[in-house]
């Protein structure tokens, strides 16, 4: 079984169903990356697969941290952020393929998931004391800054044309990545395999003598024990968001480290927990995060409007779901 993350403040545990018996206990790989903990279950009856697989899965997350992290200043993206106002960037056929998915997301969710929303989140930062909540005069600065509209790209470069703008994939980054370590598994020939970083999670294949993979969901109003599971069928995602646990309280009010970068603020519509199924890890993150900040009237419907996606609100005194959400809860 896996651990629920505190430190990370997400809201998913995961374990293959337990093996019956002569079924093979699956392989582990772990490791610590994208500021989270990795693991994959997996199953392959060759040492020399696995090696391989896990050779090229954590090269490929390597790869990827030291090109994409904002936290490390010879990246790429902390390269973008740091010509803010100053001139253009040149970039790679992958650099321009996540810029554009930046854009389809950024429309797809109606400006909730916007990656030019760091100056709003480093005013809310959770992880530091505030003495004092931002003015509004900080957030206003920082909401002059945000806004994918502003950002200019043309092919092979990018453009943020105001000092002070800057780029964060941390919105749908680590599910993006845990996509591409399954994709990885499929192509070194992996039988099985569960994806989980910092409690993202992507399946892969059937476990051996089961038909689904376990996902324990953890109880907002208790952290670190659990309110109930799912079956996560072969090929699936899933992604949980919420706030419960990343915030800071200031004079006796909680602020959340989800920000609506629509409004400047945190997420304040009573909603604790978002739970997202559907095709991909990257999906469900995108809707389980545009959830959270629609809140309990509006988040089911936003979900439900994408084919296959089924997924679950919580509140301190009520739950709402999509009409199909049924078919994944285990008793």
């Amino acid at each position: 079984m896996g651990i629920i993350n505190r430190q990370q403040g997400r809201q998913i545990e995961a374990k293959a169903m337990a093996a019956p018996g002569g079924v093979q206990a699956p392989r582990r790989l772990q490791f610590d990356a994208l500021g989270t903990r990795c693991e994959v279950q997996y199953h392959t009856p060759t040492d020399e697969k696995a090696a391989a697989f896990e050779r090229d899965a954590k090269g490929w997350v390597a790869a990827f941290e030291a090109k994409y992290s904002r936290f490390r200043p010879d990246s790429l993206l902390s390269r973008i952020n740091a010509a803010a106002g100053k001139g253009w960037t040149e970039l790679d056929p992958e650099a321009e393929q996540m810029l554009k998915l930046c854009g389809s997301l950024f429309f797809m969710t109606r400006g909730v998931l916007d990656a030019t929303a760091l100056p709003l989140l480093r005013q809310w930062d959770y992880r530091r004391k505030h003495s004092q909540v931002p003015s509004g005069t900080e957030i206003a600065e920082a909401r002059r800054l945000v806004g994918w509209g502003k950002v200019q790209l043309a092919p092979g470069k990018v453009l943020l044309p105001e000092a002070g703008m800057a780029l964060d994939f941390g919105g749908f980054g680590k599910e993006w990545a845990v996509d591409m370590v399954a994709r990885i598994a499929a192509e070194r020939g992996i039988e099985a395999a569960l994806v989980d970083f910092g409690h993202d999670i992507r399946s892969f294949g059937q476990p051996p003598g089961r038909p689904a993979w376990h996902i324990g969901l953890e109880d907002p109003l208790k952290p670190g024990s659990l309110r109930g599971s799912i079956a996560l069928t072969p090929g699936r995602g899933v992604a949980s968001s919420g706030d419960y646990i990343r915030h800071f309280t200031l004079d006796g009010k909680r602020y959340g480290h989800i920000i609506d970068p629509r409004s400047g603020m945190p997420v304040a519509n009573g909603c604790l927990q978002v739970t997202v199924v559907a095709d991909t890890c990257l999906r469900a993150g995108i809707l389980s995060t545009t959830a959270f900040v629609l809140g309990l009237a509006e988040g089911p419907a936003f979900i439900q409007a994408t084919p296959g996606a089924e997924g679950i609100l919580v509140s301190a005194t009520a739950r709402a779901q999509t009409r199909g959400f049924w078919q994944y809860e285990l008793a």
